[in-house]
């Protein structure tokens, strides 16, 4: 679910994590660094094939067959 806003401009996103991943972001995230901050660190020169290649074998069949149905469900959408 995403919340849309303006923030001087910058359209702002509401997003929703879970707890424990809140808790790890926050464990990396700088002292004096946003979340948006953070974010672009984390994905700033990511190969996005070498990051499916990564994750590819640690999603279960359930999640698995739920993505798939959600990235068809989209590109109809978008088509």
């Amino acid at each position: 679910m995403f919340k849309h806003t303006l923030d001087g401009g910058n359209l702002v996103k509401t997003i929703t994590i879970r707890g424990d991943v809140y808790e790890k972001l926050t464990a990396v995230k700088g002292e004096d660094e946003s979340f948006s901050e953070l974010f672009e660190r984390l994905v700033e020169g990511v190969d996005p094939v070498k990051t499916l290649k990564r994750l590819r074998g640690i999603i279960g069949p359930e999640d698995k067959k739920a993505i798939l149905a959600e990235l068809q469900k989209r590109r109809k959408e978008w088509r």
